[in-house]
């Protein structure tokens, strides 16, 4: 069953609204931490714990869409989602808080799903453009999340704001079950068994491979270079507010506009060309940053290069990812997923030493060289076949896949 635009639309919407609850909550910590009379150190762990549960559930959840229905997986964990914040909004203490936080995480994690149902129902010739368009609501979701979660903390409360999402979570909930395709995948194996084949999948894939060193790469240069522009920015001779720096995460709407354009032009071209041409501008934007920070203009245009093509590369992997074995794209996205946030992990742990050893200027620099690097790892050519991954079935696999014997998408 193909999915309708409409359909498509849904699930762009699924995904920024649940991937929002990751960091909506983050502007009334201090409010939180008053209300429960703890230090804000501890309620400072909150966006930890949702990083971490979503994590786990990359690892643990997003393989379930090669086995449930999409209508019964959405709806089912945007109901979880909604359990979550409600168990956040009620919380007395910050334990319960912080459980409740990787449960919200692991549920958000919906949004990864919903990219990797859009790439499988998508019409022919559709695929790279129906996930750059759940990509382009998931970035909404980022981008705006703080702005509507400080609003309604502000308006109603930190508890009746996280009641307000809870709600959308089940208005998501009963529109998903509604409206998205009930035929579940045709899987020759069980859910325990796609957990173990997860690891292998690495070696029978050489294309998943190469994703995931490009992918990581890039986005390794993406956390550097955001985190260490916050520190950059606090420190003499800028010493801006917090609410000042905040400003230059306008930048990132440009990633937002082009997103649906990317898709397009993977469809009409390859998802390599169009990862080399994004890694190529964020290199230009990095390049450009490392100039200095003094003037705010250059500094924008600077990470509207950097952001633009790095959601573009980010959409065109995805899209590739899913190109590999569609039947198989949840496992594969989640493999991609995990490693993709551990090598992004790694810049922001690595961003206040790197910038206190190398300055603003060569903290840039080095961002810029992980991204030309990621973009000679992405146009490196595969090989004509793929091997079955150690240990699958040609049933586990799913007929007809790369790993059966066929020849890819030539295209991807």
């Amino acid at each position: 069953m193909t999915l309708s635009r409409g359909g498509t639309f849904l699930l762009a919407c699924t995904a920024g609204t649940a991937i929002a609850n990751n960091y909506a909550v983050q502007p009334a910590l201090t409010d939180i931490a008053a209300h429960l009379g703890v230090p804000l150190a501890v309620i400072g762990l909150v966006p930890t714990a949702a990083l971490i549960g979503c994590m786990c559930g990359f690892a643990l959840l997003l393989p379930l869409t090669d086995h449930v229905a999409p209508n019964r997986l959405i709806a089912g964990q945007l109901t979880l989602l909604a359990a979550a914040l409600l168990l956040a909004a009620t919380s007395r203490g910050a334990a319960v808080l912080l459980v409740a936080y990787l449960l919200v995480g692991a549920a958000a994690g919906v949004a990864a799903q919903a990219g990797s149902i859009a790439g499988r129902h998508a019409p022919p010739g559709r695929r790279a453009t129906d996930v750059a368009v759940v990509a382009a609501g998931m970035s909404a979701g980022i981008l705006l999340s703080r702005l509507a979660g400080g609003t309604l903390a502000d308006l109603l409360g930190w508890r009746r704001m996280l009641c307000v999402f809870a709600a959308l979570a089940l208005l998501g909930a009963l529109c998903t079950a509604t409206l998205l395709p009930r035929q579940r995948p045709s899987s020759g194996h069980g859910y325990l068994t796609t957990l173990r084949s997860l690891p292998p999948l690495l070696r029978g894939y050489p294309q998943l491979r190469r994703a995931v060193a490009a992918g990581g790469l890039w986005y390794f240069a993406f956390n550097l270079v955001w985190v260490t522009l916050t520190l950059a920015l606090a420190q003499p001779p800028h010493s801006l507010a917090p609410s000042e720096i905040g400003l230059y995460s306008l930048a990132g709407l440009l990633g937002f506009a082009v997103l649906p354009l990317t898709g397009r032009l993977t469809d009409r071209r390859t998802a390599r060309t169009v990862i080399t041409a994004g890694l190529l501008a964020a290199s230009a934007g990095a390049a450009l940053l490392a100039t200095g920070l003094g003037t705010p203009l250059v500094t924008g245009l600077g990470l509207a290069l950097f952001d633009a093509g790095c959601f573009a590369a980010q959409a065109a992997n995805q899209s590739r990812i899913i190109a590999i074995d569609p039947e198989r794209s949840g496992s594969l996205s989640s493999v991609y997923l995990v490693l993709y946030f551990i090598t992004g992990a790694l810049g922001t742990a690595l961003a206040a030493p790197v910038l206190e050893a190398l300055g603003w200027r060569g903290s840039t620099l080095l961002a810029c060289a992980a991204l030309l690097l990621a973009t000679l790892v992405a146009r490196r050519e595969r090989p004509a076949l793929t091997r079955r991954p150690p240990g699958a079935s040609r049933e586990a696999i799913g007929p007809g896949s790369p790993a059966a014997g066929s020849r890819p998408d030539s295209r991807s």
